[in-house]
């Protein structure tokens, strides 16, 4: 499904990511580990298309053809999602609109409110979330979980999850990590995190272990446990 092939990129001149071959297959769970500072963000934004990251070479294939360059609506249009880190408030903006937006002409409104309302009562969203300003008031947990109804909302083929368990409480994660096991099926998940504990509900099929902008390793869910125990220093 994607190729990276030997692909640099840096932020400032500065080069965080190094000649990286990767490639994700279709219907399987990725997990995404390594120290802070080793490139796991810079590669989910760059794949996304976030102007600030410079491919400086080496190509992006998706679904067989080359995404490299496209402008961050088009990779979005192709069926990649990113689920930020640290997702930005939308002052008079409802989730509603936002979505109504997004997929403008693709859904009936009125249909899509309905699959919008029986998505957030899944995820345990309150009714007042989707009414009021996207994220404004919000908890973390409450934040992770709207961008998981937008990701489910938007059906996209590769879904790439930057830390969606931080900030998250344990009934919160449950539920979140629940609804991605549930919904995986056909899809390509991209999971980047600090933890294990997600892990506990949502089986990895390959651990990778980015270290200085390289992967250094790679295994199965074992591979996490084993990090959780004795760090990076022993890799």
């Amino acid at each position: 499904m994607l190729k990276l092939k030997n692909l640099t990129i840096s932020v400032a001149d500065k080069k965080i990511i190094k000649n990286l071959n990767l490639e994700l297959e279709k219907g399987k769970v990725y997990v995404l580990m390594g120290p802070n500072g080793s490139g796991k963000s810079t590669l989910a934004l760059t794949l996304m298309g976030h102007p600030l990251y410079k491919i400086e070479s080496g190509k992006i294939i998706f679904e067989n053809k080359n995404i490299t360059d496209l402008e961050p609506d088009k990779k979005a249009n192709a069926g990649i999602f990113l689920s930020f880190q640290s997702p930005l408030s939308l002052s008079g903006v409802s989730i509603f609109s936002l979505l109504r937006t997004a997929i403008a002409g693709k859904k009936d409104p009125l249909a899509l409110r309905e699959e919008i309302e029986k998505t957030a009562k899944l995820l345990k969203i309150k009714n007042e979330l989707l009414e009021r300003s996207f994220n404004e008031g919000t908890s973390g947990g409450e934040k992770k979980k709207l961008e998981l109804l937008q990701a489910s909302i938007l059906n996209p083929k590769l879904l790439m999850f930057d830390e969606i368990d931080t900030g998250v409480d344990v009934d919160a994660l449950k539920t979140i990590a629940q609804f991605m096991e549930k919904n995986k099926k056909g899809k390509t998940y991209l999971i980047i995190t600090h933890y294990n504990r997600i892990l506990k509900y949502v089986r990895p099929d390959v651990v990778l272990v980015m270290v200085e902008g390289k992967i250094v390793k790679q295994g199965n869910y074992r591979l996490a446990e084993e990090i959780e125990k004795t760090g990076y220093q022993n890799l």
